[in-house]
């Protein structure tokens, strides 16, 4: 394909693409991983209230951590089924309404069932947003600089942690304990009403995926889209890969998923996504307050310190969004598994001494943070987007998806009840075991997809090319 060039220089197989449009249309997208983010993230402030005014064991807290977990599990398998049938613009609407319910809910809360129910609710949410969001900007974006824009939604989902982080420091040190233990909770989860609400109207002005309406046989909508993307030439060719990418699958998806390549790349994607949930990152977040406190921080000051967490995550996330399309997704995983394992082999030896220092267990927290956000927060979101082909990329981050929502139940559930047990030198130290094991994975059996088109990461698949 031939690129033409005026006299002035001007690229004129883009003159139909804009960047604006993309910009917002992602922009838009990306807020449901802000909601992802404040309803995963609510739960770290409100935990210590919830225990006292529930009376909650370390059984029970960790129920009503995990249960979002659960809902997330759900979430992702009616995704995948929806992304693919209703297509992913009204499946985010779902979406969007499902985390309207749960703050509400939430925020009622009279018992430890409602709060279940409600945190349950909120998984769905979460469930459909984590893997339409990043699977919808994938399908939109130009190949250049996918990598970037899809980390776009991991950005959305540290801002929104670190809003949270925000909100929740801003009510506890903004009232007396006593109405903090009966409604300033209530507020922590009632105040994600708002974030919803705006998600849901937005995506009435962001069009359809356009690699859906081909699967619909709408070519030309998606043409026109592509065109706004990547301009007339380039989107010309975008759509004839497209049908040729659908004309290449089996009649029927499970065939299609057990065929040779395929199949390896949903087992490395079901790994991958396992492994994200194993580098302890929701076990610090969840219970940031918890471990600073625990580190000889004083309640306020533990909320605080929990609020650099997120600068530091919504810091970083740019940074990777700024390096993973020219560093590549695959040195930045392997390079960071490494490092987590040290942080983490490090927190552990901290937790072990007579005297915890705070300073050295926080600065130890905050670059673990920084090692996860450069590397498999927002990494292993990007590798799932890309590697699975148009026709069944709905269901099949569906699978993997499960698998890391698993995961993450698991360590919500069991966290509390191992710092109990073990204590957190051991703790942390499993999880550095399982970086380690994450990293060599990476760097011997996944291999790079920078700067590939989404059908040519499929046709590499399918041929069993050393991609």
């Amino acid at each position: 394909m031939t690129t033409n060039i005026n006299a002035a220089g001007r690229d004129l197989s883009r003159t139909e693409a804009s960047m604006g449009f993309v910009t917002v249309v992602v922009i838009i997208a990306s807020l449901g991983g802000l909601l992802f983010g404040y309803d995963t993230g609510v739960i770290a402030g409100a935990n210590e209230f919830l225990q006292t005014e529930f009376h909650l064991t370390a059984a029970m807290t960790g129920l009503v951590s995990s249960s979002i977990d659960l809902g997330a599990m759900v979430g992702v398998l009616l995704a995948g089924f929806l992304g693919d049938s209703l297509g992913r613009k009204k499946a985010l609407m779902i979406a969007g309404v499902t985390f309207i319910v749960c703050s509400l809910i939430t925020a009622a809360s009279n018992g430890v069932a409602m709060l279940v129910i409600g945190r349950f609710l909120g998984g769905i949410g979460i469930g459909l947003a984590s893997l339409l969001s990043p699977m919808y900007i994938a399908e939109i974006a130009p190949a250049r600089i996918r990598g970037r824009l899809i980390g776009s939604n991991q950005l959305a989902i540290v801002s929104g942690i670190f809003i949270v982080y925000f909100v929740n420091a801003a009510i506890v040190s903004s009232h007396t304990a006593v109405w903090n233990q009966t409604i300033g909770w209530r507020w922590m989860f009632g105040m994600g009403v708002i974030p919803g609400l705006i998600f849901f109207l937005l995506l009435f002005f962001v069009p359809e995926s356009p690699r859906f309406l081909v699967t619909r046989g709408k070519d030309d909508n998606a043409l026109g889209i592509l065109r706004r993307v990547n301009g007339s030439t380039q989107a010309a060719q975008d759509l004839v890969d497209i049908r040729e990418s659908i004309k290449e699958v089996p009649d029927s998806f499970w065939k299609e998923i057990m065929s040779p390549g395929i199949r390896k790349a949903l087992g490395i994607g079901v790994l991958l996504a396992i492994f994200q949930q194993f580098t302890g990152t929701n076990a610090v977040g969840y219970y940031a307050p918890m471990i600073f406190k625990a580190a000889g921080a004083g309640t306020n000051a533990s909320f605080y310190d929990t609020v650099w967490i997120g600068v530091i995550k919504v810091v970083f996330v740019i940074v990777l969004m700024l390096i993973v399309d020219r560093v590549g997704r695959k040195r930045l995983l392997v390079w960071n598994g490494f490092f987590m394992a040290g942080f983490l082999t490090l927190l552990g030896i901290a937790f072990a001494l007579p005297q915890m220092i705070t300073w050295l267990v926080m600065g130890l927290v905050f670059l673990h943070t920084i090692a996860y956000e450069l590397s498999w927060g927002g990494g292993v979101w990007i590798v799932l987007a890309e590697i699975y082909p148009n026709s069944i990329r709905g269901r099949a981050m569906s699978i993997a998806s499960f698998a890391l929502w698993f995961a993450t139940y698991l360590v919500a559930q069991f966290f509390p009840i191992l710092l109990q047990a073990i204590g957190g030198t051991f703790t942390f130290w499993i999880f550095a075991v399982f970086c380690i094991i994450m990293a060599i994975f990476m760097k011997r059996v996944v291999p790079e997809t920078s700067g590939k088109s989404m059908e040519r990461i499929q046709s590499d698949w399918v041929h069993g090319e050393k991609a």
